[in-house]
């Protein structure tokens, strides 16, 4: 494995004492496995279930995996938005700590990056005979209710715009993710926004997902704060925000909102 990474693997992690040492277990299999030059980093977002102390202990026998801590309970977005400011490959990705897209499955999204594509985001309806372990009907409804929505109102032309399995090119993270001002559950729309009005290129890939039941999106709370937050993304583009210059800027992480 070379000195510097080429493949960054972020993943935002809150309460998952149960999930992330069988999480990272795989992961490390996976880039053994195949022989990644690949980083791990889990983002902690202010976890108090003893997930840092997990991630520690693994990470201090596995040099490959380091930990990063928000300054408190800031979301899943920001998290997702602070390892990838802080990450070295050349490629960079993150997926959730449930693994509901085997590890395996972002070869899928390298490949379609080194084949050109600025953006690879795994979907799960493109071929709904990949899904391992289908979500409740109510799940289902409400996940292509909401992608619907999405697509009219942003102009999104994906069939999936939520799943949490999305690869960039390092360049790319770097002015997407430093442009990005949603920080919890809505942000994934708001970087395929982004990534659209810079001129990116966006390849969907279907990958393998299987539904965990242990999800925490809230679809009525969480459904509610998302529909707001599409209804904020198409006023940050109306006043500039999404085009305004970055490239002198350095990565950097905004401090959460209060």
């Amino acid at each position: 494995m070379t000195s510097e990474p080429t493949l960054s693997i972020i993943i935002p992690a809150y309460n998952e004492r149960a999930r992330i040492g069988p999480a990272l277990e795989q992961v490390l299999a996976c880039i053994q496995q195949k022989k990644w030059p690949a980083e791990v980093i889990v983002v902690n977002d202010g976890s108090k279930d003893g997930t840092a102390d997990i991630v520690r202990a693994i990470a201090s026998k596995n040099s490959i995996i380091r930990m990063i801590e928000n300054p408190s309970n800031c979301g899943k977005g920001y998290s997702v938005r602070n390892g990838m400011l802080h990450a070295a490959g050349d490629i960079l990705m993150f997926t959730d700590a449930d693994l509901s897209a085997p590890i395996e499955e972002a070869e899928r999204l390298f490949a379609a990056i080194r084949d050109g594509a600025d953006i690879a985001i795994g979907s799960r309806w493109l071929d709904r005979g990949r899904q391992t372990k289908h979500q409740p009907f109510y799940r289902q409804m409400f996940g292509r209710c909401f992608n619907a929505v999405t697509r009219f109102v942003m102009g999104l032309p994906f069939a999936d715009t939520q799943c949490g399995f999305k690869a960039f090119r390092r360049d790319v993270a770097y002015t997407v993710f430093q442009l990005q001002r949603i920080e919890r559950w809505g942000f994934d729309p708001e970087l395929l926004f982004i990534a659209i009005k810079r001129g990116y290129s966006i390849r969907e890939v279907p990958v393998t997902w299987g539904h965990d039941e242990r999800s925490r999106l809230s679809y009525l709370k969480d459904g509610l704060k998302m529909l707001e937050e599409l209804v904020y993304i198409r006023w940050n583009a109306m006043t500039g925000v999404y085009s305004r210059d970055v490239s002198a800027f350095q990565p950097e992480v905004p401090v959460p909102k209060s």
